[in-house]
C-alpha cells in the first residue's frame, strides 16, 4: 500500500475510533459476502462494521491512545464501531454469532476501557437503553402520581372546609362581616359559669386591716 493511501486508511480508522462510543473486534473468517452484508444490516444505526488491516488498526489505536489491542489484532479482523446503543450493538453481534458460528468476538473497548469477549457477552445481556429509559420513565411517573396525591390531599381538605364555610355563611351572613355567627350546638360538657358582671375581681378586693394596725 502506497504511503498516502496508508495514511488515509489510518486516518479513517482513527476517525472511526474517535466518533464511536466503543468498538468490538471480531474474526470474520469463514463468513460469506452475503453474511457480512446481513451482519451490517442487523447492526443498523447502532454500529458500522469495517474490515481492517491489523497493522493499520494497531497504528490507529496507538494514535488515539488505545492500548491492549495487540493480542486481539491477529488473523482476519473486522471492527464494529458502535455509534448508537452500545447494548443493542453487543446484542446484535452476539445473536449473529450464535446463528453464524464463523463470527468470533475477540474483545473490544468501551469508553476507553478494554473489554474481553466475556465482558462483551455480559454487556449483551443487559437491558437496552430504550428499555431502561422506559422503566425510568415509569418509575418517575409513579413517583409523580404519588407526589400529586400528597399535594392534592390537603387541597381537597381545604376545599371541603371552604364549602362548609360557604354553606354556613349563606345561613348566617354575619360570618363574612367578621361576626362570630350563631354558636354551634355541641354535646360537650357545659363550661363553668362566668363570674357576675358586678363582682369585683379578686385583685381589686379591699384588703382588711390587720389586727396589729
Amino acid at each position: 500500500m502506497a504511503r498516502p493511501d496508508k495514511q488515509a486508511a489510518i486516518a479513517e480508522i482513527v476517525d472511526s475510533f474517535n466518533d464511536s462510543a466503543g468498538a468490538v473486534l471480531t474474526d470474520y473468517r469463514g463468513l460469506t459476502v452475503k453474511e457480512l452484508k446481513d451482519l451490517r444490516r442487523s447492526l443498523g444505526e447502532n454500529a458500522t462494521y469495517a474490515v481492517v488491516k491489523n497493522t493499520l488498526a494497531k497504528l490507529a489505536a496507538t494514535e488515539v491512545g488505545i492500548s491492549g489491542f495487540d493480542d486481539l489484532l491477529t488473523g482476519p479482523t473486522a471492527i464494529a464501531f458502535i455509534n448508537g446503543d452500545v447494548v443493542e450493538a453487543a446484542k446484535g453481534l452476539r445473536d449473529f454469532a450464535k446463528a453464524n458460528p464463523a463470527l468470533i468476538i475477540k474483545g473490544g473497548i468501551l469508553d476507553g476501557e478494554p473489554l474481553d469477549a466475556a465482558k462483551i457477552a455480559k454487556l449483551a445481556d443487559l437491558e437496552s437503553r430504550e428499555v431502561l429509559m422506559g422503566k425510568l420513565a415509569g418509575a418517575m411517573l409513579a413517583s409523580l402520581s404519588q407526589a400529586v396525591y400528597l399535594l392534592n390531599a390537603p387541597l381537597s381538605q381545604a376545599a371541603r372546609l371552604a364549602g362548609a364555610l360557604q354553606a354556613k355563611a349563606e345561613q348566617d351572613p354575619s360570618i363574612l362581616a367578621g361576626g362570630a355567627g350563631e354558636p354551634v350546638a355541641t354535646e360537650s360538657a357545659p363550661a363553668e359559669e362566668a363570674p357576675a358582671a358586678d363582682a369585683a375581681p379578686a385583685d381589686d378586693a379591699p384588703v382588711e386591716d390587720s389586727a396589729d394596725a
